[in-house]
Parts: C-alpha cells; sequence; structure tokens
C-alpha cells in the first residue's frame, strides 16, 4: 500500500498519559469559560467531546498548524458546528494562530471566535458549520475530491483523510442520509465520521424524534461501522475510542462510522446529560462545582498550564516533522519524475485557468435556434477538453441539464467499461441538498472546479448549501435549467415562478440567465475566470442565437452583468430582459419602431455583475434622463423596480403557471412581442404624467 493510492497506515499505540489527561481537564474547563463570560453558547458537548477532539487534533490527524493549506493535511469537519469550541480549543492547542484571548473573545464582534466555525475567517476552519448536516454532506464532497484528485494527478502524494465530528441533529437532518448513502455507494474510504450519541438536544432526550438503529442504518448504507460505550462514570471510553480511530483510519475501503456514547457537559455536577447544558451557559455556581470536581481552582477562570501548553505544541511539532520529512520526499520524486503533473499542480493551486480558454468555446456560427441548456452541455465540453480539473454531474438529470463530459467515464469507486474511480461524469442520484453540499467540499479542496445540475425549481432542495456557498464564496457552478413556464406540459409543479429573485436574495450568489448561445458561452467565460459561486439559469425550450452584437461584445456585456443589445440613436424608452425574454423584447422594439417610437434593449443576465458596475457604465446603459423603461423576465416581478423605478413597468409572473405548450402559456401570460410592446408606451404616460 502506498501512499500515493492511501494515506500511511496508523499503528502507533496510544501511550495516554497524565498530562493527556489534564490536557484534556483544562480543555473542559475553557468550554465553560468561554460560554459562561459571553453568556450564551453551547458548552455542554464541548465539554463531552474535548478527550475525542485531543485524540484527533495530538495523536490521529495529519495536520500541519504552521502550513495550514498543505496539501496532504488531514481535513476536520465539525459539523457539530454549535459545539465551535471543540474546534477552537484544538486550534488553540496546536497553535494555529489562536490565542486564550481569542478564546476569551468568543461569539464576541470581531472576534475570530464567532458562535460558529466560519471558513476564511479562522485559519484552521475547513469549512463553515452550524446547519445542522451541512458539515457531514460537505465532507463527503471532500472526500470526493480527495480521490479525484489523486486521478487527476497520478502518483502525486494527496492521498489523505476526512475527519467528522457529526451530532444527533446532523443524523436526524435529511442532508446527511442522502449523503451517506452517497458515500457508500462511491466507497469513500478516507471518510471517518465520529458520531457523537449525546442523546440530547434542545427539546431533551432524543427518543421523542430519533428511535431508529442507527449503526444498522449505517452499515445498511455499506460504511463500516464501529461502537465505542461510555465509561461506567460516563466519560469517554479513551482507549477503546483510539483504537477504533485506527481501525478506521487503516480501513480505506469503505467510509467508517463511529458511535461514541458521550453524556452531555460530563462531569458538571448538575448539568450533564440535561437539555440546558446544550445550549446555555451553566452558571457561575455550576462551573465552579464542575471546575472542583476536574481538580482545578473554581475561582480561576480560562486556565491552561504553560509548561504543559508548551510541551504538548511541542509534541505535536515533532510528530509532523516526521510525517512532512517523508511526505517531502514522496513529493521531490514525484516532482522529478512528473514535471507536466507538477506543471498542472502549479496552475491549479494559482488558481489559473489554461491560456486562451475562450478559444475552447463553441462559436454556434450558422444556428439559427438553441435551447441554452444545449449550448451550456457543448460548452463543458468544449472546456473540459482544456480543464482536466473541470468535472461534475446532476441529479439524476444528466441528458436534461446537459452536464455530461463525453469521453469521460462516470465517477464510480470501480474500474470497468464506462466507470473509474477518477472519472469526471457524478452520478449525485435524486439528492440535490447533498449534491450542493458535496459540491462545496469539492470547491473546498481547491484543485477542481465542480459544477452540479437539476430543474431550477428544485434549487429550493438544496438552498442551505447553495447559501453555505454564497457565504463562503466557494468557486461552484449550479446548473439550474427548465428556467421558466418555458419548459411547458409538466406544469406549474416544475415551472419556477419566484426562484430567480429569491435566489438573487441571497448575498454573494451570482445569478446568470443567459439569452441564447452566444450569451451562455460568455456566461461560462465569466463564471470561471471569477471563481465565485454562480447559477446558470438555462432554458429547456430552443431559443433563437442572436445575430447582433458581435462575440466579442457579448463576452464582455456578459462579464459585465448587461449590455446594449440594440438600440436607437435617442432612445425614448428602454426594455430590459433576461434570458428568453430578450429575444421578446427585440421583437416588441420592432413594433416601437413601425409605430416611430425610439427604444433600446439591454440584455441583463446577472444583476449582481451589473450592480458592481462603475456608475459611468451604469449611466451609458441606463441614463437617468430616461423613465421610461420596461423589464421582461417569465418570473416574479418585484426585483426589478430597483432597475425601471417608479415610472417602470414590469411584464412577468406573480403567480403559478399551468400544463401547456411553451407557446402557449407565453401567449397566456402575455409575456409577447405585442405586450411589451404595450407596457413600454404605459411606461412612456407614467414618465410623461410625473
Amino acid at each position: 500500500m502506498t501512499s500515493d493510492t492511501h494515506p500511511p497506515q496508523l499503528v502507533d499505540p496510544l501511550n495516554w498519559t497524565s498530562a493527556d489527561a489534564q490536557a484534556v481537564t483544562y480543555l473542559r474547563a475553557l468550554a465553560m469559560d468561554a460560554v459562561q463570560k459571553v453568556g450564551n453558547g453551547h458548552p455542554g458537548t464541548a465539554m463531552a467531546l474535548a478527550p475525542a477532539a485531543y485524540l484527533l487534533f495530538q495523536r490521529v490527524m495529519s495536520h500541519d498548524p504552521h502550513d495550514p493549506m498543505w496539501l496532504a493535511r488531514d481535513r476536520f469537519v465539525l459539523s457539530a458546528g454549535h459545539s465551535s469550541l471543540t474546534l477552537y480549543s484544538q486550534l488553540f492547542l496546536s497553535a494555529y494562530g489562536l490565542s486564550m484571548s481569542d478564546l476569551e473573545s468568543f461569539r464576541t464582534l470581531g472576534s475570530r471566535t464567532p458562535g460558529h466555525p466560519e471558513y476564511g475567517h479562522t485559519t484552521g476552519v475547513e469549512t463553515t458549520t452550524g446547519p445542522l448536516g451541512q458539515g457531514f454532506a460537505t465532507a463527503v464532497g471532500m472526500a470526493m475530491a480527495e480521490r479525484f484528485d489523486r486521478g487527476l494527478l497520478p502518483g502525486a502524494p494527496l492521498a489523505h483523510r476526512i475527519w467528522v465530528i457529526a451530532s444527533d441533529g446532523d443524523l436526524e437532518e435529511g442532508i446527511t442520509s442522502e449523503a451517506s448513502s452517497l458515500a457508500g455507494t462511491q466507497k469513500l474510504g478516507h471518510l471517518n465520521v465520529i458520531w457523537d450519541d449525546n442523546r440530547i438536544s434542545i427539546e431533551g432526550d432524543t427518543a421523542v424524534a430519533f428511535t431508529e438503529d442507527v449503526c444498522a442504518r449505517y452499515r445498511a448504507y455499506g460504511w463500516d461501522v464501529h461502537e465505542v460505550d461510555m465509561l461506567p462514570d460516563g466519560d469517554i471510553d479513551v482507549e477503546a475510542l483510539y483504537a477504533a480511530l485506527i481501525k478506521a483510519a487503516n480501513n480505506t475501503e469503505l467510509p467508517s462510522f463511529i458511535r461514541v456514547r458521550t453524556t452531555i457537559a460530563w462531569p458538571a455536577p448538575r448539568a450533564q446529560g440535561t437539555a440546558k447544558s446544550h445550549g446555555s451557559a451553566l452558571g457561575p455556581e455550576e462551573v465552579a462545582a464542575t471546575k472542583a470536581e476536574l481538580g482545578l481552582d473554581p475561582h480561576k477562570n480560562f486556565q491552561f498550564d504553560d509548561l504543559l501548553l508548551a510541551n504538548i505544541r511541542q509534541s505535536l511539532s515533532s510528530r509532523v516533522r516526521e510525517i512532512k520529512s517523508v511526505w517531502d520526499q514522496q513529493f521531490a520524486d514525484w516532482k522529478s519524475a512528473s514535471p507536466e503533473g507538477f506543471a498542472l499542480l502549479n496552475r491549479l493551486m494559482a488558481h489559473q485557468l489554461p491560456e486562451d480558454i475562450n478559444s475552447h468555446l463553441p462559436s454556434f456560427a450558422g444556428i439559427s435556434s438553441m435551447a441554452t441548456r444545449k449550448a451550456s452541455g457543448l460548452c463543458i465540453n468544449g472546456l473540459a477538453a482544456a480543464m482536466p480539473e473541470l468535472w461534475g454531474g446532476s441529479a439524476d438529470l444528466a441528458e436534461s441539464n446537459n452536464t455530461w463530459i463525453e469521453g469521460s467515464p462516470s465517477f464510480l469507486p470501480y474500474l470497468s467499461e464506462g466507470t473509474s474511480p477518477y472519472g469526471r461524469n457524478i452520478h449525485f442520484g435524486i439528492r440535490e441538498h447533498a449534491m450542493g453540499a458535496a459540491l462545496n467540499g469539492i470547491a473546498l479542496d481547491g484543485l477542481s472546479r465542480p459544477f452540479g445540475g437539476t430543474f431550477l425549481v428544485f434549487s429550493d432542495y438544496m438552498r442551505g448549501s447553495v447559501r453555505l456557498s454564497a457565504l463562503m464564496q466557494t468557486p461552484v457552478t449550479f446548473i439550474w435549467t427548465h428556467d421558466s413556464i418555458g419548459l411547458g406540459e409538466d406544469g406549474p409543479t416544475h415551472q419556477p415562478v419566484e426562484h430567480l429573485w429569491s435566489l438573487r436574495a441571497i448575498p454573494g450568489l451570482n445569478v446568470v440567465r443567459p439569452a441564447d448561445a452566444h450569451e451562455t458561452a460568455a456566461a461560462w467565460s465569466a463564471t470561471l475566470s471569477l471563481r465565485e459561486p454562480t447559477g446558470l439559469i438555462l432554458t429547456r425550450q430552443d431559443l433563437p442565437v442572436l445575430t447582433a452584437p458581435s462575440r466579442d461584445v457579448i463576452m464582455e456585456g456578459v462579464s459585465r452583468g448587461a449590455y446594449i443589445v440594440v438600440t436607437d440613436d435617442t432612445p425614448e424608452v428602454i426594455i430590459i430582459a433576461t434570458g428568453s425574454e430578450v429575444s421578446v423584447a427585440i421583437a416588441a422594439r420592432e413594433i416601437l419602431s413601425q409605430e416611430g417610437v425610439a427604444s433600446r434593449v439591454i440584455s441583463m443576465p446577472c444583476t449582481e455583475w451589473f450592480d458592481r458596475q462603475t456608475s459611468e457604465y451604469k449611466e451609458s446603459l441606463l441614463p437617468r434622463s430616461i423613465n421610461a423603461r420596461v423589464a421582461v423576465e417569465a418570473g416574479a416581478t418585484f426585483g426589478w423596480y430597483k432597475y425601471v423605478g417608479t415610472s417602470g413597468v414590469v411584464v412577468g409572473i406573480d403567480e403559478f403557471g399551468a400544463s401547456a405548450s411553451a407557446r402557449e402559456l407565453f401567449e397566456q401570460y402575455q409575456i409577447t412581442p405585442a405586450h411589451v410592446a404595450h407596457a413600454a408606451r404605459q411606461s412612456m404616460n407614467n414618465s410623461t404624467e410625473q
């Protein structure tokens, strides 16, 4: 078993000492003190899990506090993000840059220790967690990326493990069921999950809502399951847990699930095992009594012996040096043997695209009409030829979403015809929420560019993951097709109405609705260049391929979020449109022109990108002198008044659709050139009256 295939096996005995026990004692007290000082938080879980986190960070995981982005580091995900002190205390202990004063400022404005771990805010936090289930499902994506990377860069010593601590609440959330089923199918042997089975949630004993045999469920998913019972006094059985961790780490064929029975808030005399200790400060009397139980001075807060702290950090440094000295030699050997692979790795680590990437986009010259979902599929395949790091899939809708990379096998754990452990086509199954979180995990791995598709209406099913993508700014491309009533006969259950503005309301998410095949190519170009979470909103139905303006104008215009498609010299009214409605707006302009009304048509595929532009650019498109404005989009209307003003008219749909052909539906809901022209005249009248 070589290190470029799997991480090194772990064989060292535990050798748990009184110094280790004392360190855990201090960690438990720190959890109480930090919550007590701010007056709110979740002390109980951090107290109970102190031994488990200590084992992981100090004895099991490969990680380097002085090189927190080391490629071969193990990833730790605290899915139980409410217990953020479990992670912060280990980052403090391991010298990731958190100080005792950071722990003292827990959950306060501007601190590096916010209430839940935040990626990009605190060094050592691999992903934002707190919404239960998200961390677990994100870790599944990290494990998928770990395997993909080893195929992307053959021979490179990139193998590592992903460790997760999950709570009862995590396992109750449906997203973890989706993700766990996928992980079992994918046989993600480098993924290891520790379940903190404390049987307490805010409403008390979890038995009121959570009674299944969880371990049996995970065996059914195809996981390797281990069970660790608590000691008679209610504390974690450190020896048994360490043995389970080693077994899990060394089983690289299946994901591992470790059930650990704990007592929340152990050893608080009155608070242990209670729902109150889950999300409330214990109170000064209980904190003092618990410190006395632990053998600490009840009158001192934020205690940690300086010599013990120095020794722990020195011990970790020694272990890290030994691990990395071996890895450094492996990496040097690979670099020498694979200069092309090393060049690719450097490009990926620098987050650079291949030179002249736009030359790999299709031109669509001579094509009269095409659905933007089909155009996107052609873009994916053109880009994939130049970008081996581009991969993704769909929630069982690849043929509809056009997300398939031709000539590449499916990403599956076996090597056979049409499949490969390192394939570029992911079968997420009908699991939109887990797909979104897994895409985040893949992106957080840092070396590849993931995409994932479903119908736009089902973005509701993955909204929690999309929101975290926006919060973390993961460079994920969400492909959402069947974007309006234009999908036709499937009816209102599948026809998105409120979704565009609902998604635009998420801070940090780019929502791009291209008007035709040319704009779709431009949207892909801008998305890959920006490295920001972006949703591509694509049609089922064919759309006219615009013959003007030029490709260069469209490429630049889309990247700016909006541009002039066609205009008269002195327009009296401006028509703003997105997606399939741009061609409707152009036809409406022709009607107005025949009536002697000068107009301008603006395509605004991405309001977020447009809002970033200079005031001069915005004024060049939407002069303040022209108050007569119309926005047209086959969706909810309310957000467009930001651009059309009080004199403006919005043509859209503020009710659910129906089951009929796309042509009939656009007529029924008056998304037509004639109605847009009428709205333009109405807006001109409004402007005159004001």
